[in-house]
């Protein structure tokens, strides 16, 4: 029986500081990198699961380090037993003492195991042949409820209760996956929106992104409510009335500033106020969320794990869930996440501002048409056009529209070339 033999780890560093690319209120000069791994096997078929975390630059090397803490829970293991089981092997991980010491269940041992979870899924998809989204989307709604972890969830969300909204969606299953390889998933782009760039920069961008197709944009704020006031402006002009722009605060704010600041942009039609506040802050969140209505908050990228994402959804302080492929622990933890916001009938708009977070959370956000919400309506993934060339099968988006990967994986490989022209040698 094959088994897992290799188990290797990379500090992988973008310098996209240089041109203030991915830069907002409470990040100015990130440089966009992954803490990678790879995980091999001795199986003649030679495959490679892929998966990483993704930071801002300094610290990636504490998130590797954190991740080959979980070098011997996979190395050894049987393959077979152990892809055949990965709900079985997510609470292994989770609830091993040492590590869930470190969190519990959030931060970089969370993320970590994010990772190992991620990279097993890639591996898992490869040797099926298809692509990470398809897999998921043929599992029966057993096999999917046997992937969560329930503890901390059935005040709200019972196995049977999950079990029951994920059989309402088998009907309709083959014809949503014919739309999404036929018209793609509807996507938004960040890109035009960078708190480093220049109104010119902006103002092109905007109209870019609309001759590209979009339908929304994103812009950051936060850092000065004239200047903001005037971007966002300037970004309407762009645009025109027809496009959605939302805003994105990454957290700079307390919770009456919030309020104001919010209430002041108002005037040019806002489509969500992302982060408004602390990430942990959930009162706060629902807090703003009566302040600034009737635009929505949208919130998760930064929730540690599916309990602080149900307290969200309980208390309705977000009416857009942002779910990230590497802030949680991996994809189980994230179909948690989708059953909750379908059980609250909260839409999900997944975030994707990082080196691989499109290439990773589109088929999330997929698996969630085609198995559990069964709609499209008002639902977008984010899109930042950076960094895409360094992967095998790169996102790829089209009039506005990211297109269905068909590869077999998670789409977590990095080249080769671009993993060692980027990895960061420590003096």
């Amino acid at each position: 029986m094959p088994r897992f033999t290799s188990f290797i780890t990379d500090d992988v560093r973008f310098p996209t500081s240089q041109h203030l690319d991915g830069s907002d209120a409470m990040n100015p000069d990130p440089d966009y990198s992954a803490a990678y791994l790879r995980v091999g096997t001795d199986a003649a078929d030679g495959h490679v699961g892929h998966g990483f975390v993704f930071t801002i630059g300094r610290g990636n090397d504490v998130q590797v380090a954190a991740i080959d803490l979980l070098r011997d829970h996979v190395v050894g293991r049987d393959v077979e037993a152990t892809l055949a089981d990965l709900g079985g092997l997510w609470r292994e991980l989770v609830h091993d003492s040492q590590v869930r010491w470190l969190g519990p269940e959030k931060g970089i041992a969370h993320m970590a195991i994010g990772a190992v979870v991620n990279a097993l899924w890639d591996l898992r998809a490869k040797r099926e042949g298809r692509p990470l989204w398809q897999v998921l989307a043929a599992m029966s709604p057993a096999e999917i409820v046997s992937l969560v972890d329930f503890r901390y969830l059935t005040d709200v969300l019972t196995p049977s209760e999950a079990l029951e909204l994920l059989e309402k969606a088998v009907p309709g299953r083959e014809e949503r996956a014919a739309e999404l390889l036929r018209a793609g998933y509807p996507a938004y782009t960040t890109t035009p929106g960078w708190l480093g760039y220049d109104d010119a920069k902006l103002v092109r961008l905007c109209r870019e992104a609309v001759a590209d197709g979009y339908t929304q944009i994103k812009l950051k704020v936060g850092a000065n409510l004239c200047d903001d006031v005037r971007r966002v402006a300037l970004a309407r002009e762009a645009v025109g009335e027809d496009v959605a722009i939302a805003i994105d605060a990454n957290q700079r704010w307390g919770v009456a500033e919030a309020i104001d600041w919010v209430r002041a942009l108002a005037p040019s039609s806002i489509a969500w106020i992302e982060e408004p506040t602390s990430p942990d802050d959930v009162i706060g969140h629902a807090t703003i969320a009566r302040g600034v209505r009737p635009i929505p908050v949208a919130a998760g990228e930064h929730a540690a794990n599916r309990v602080m994402v149900k307290q969200l959804l309980q208390v309705r302080a977000i009416e857009v869930l942002q779910i990230d492929a590497c802030r949680v622990a991996g994809v189980n933890e994230n179909v948690a996440n989708l059953l909750l916001a379908a059980k609250f009938g909260v839409r999900v708009c997944p975030h994707a501002g990082g080196v691989g977070l499109c290439e990773t959370v589109q088929h999330l956000a997929m698996f969630d048409f085609v198995a559990v919400s069964g709609t499209l309506a008002d639902r977008v993934i984010e899109y930042v056009d950076h960094l895409h060339e360094h992967f095998v099968t790169p996102a790829v988006v089209r009039r506005g529209r990211y297109v269905a990967p068909t590869a077999p994986g998670s789409g977590a490989q990095m080249l080769a070339d671009s993993l060692a022209a980027h990895r960061y040698h420590h003096d």
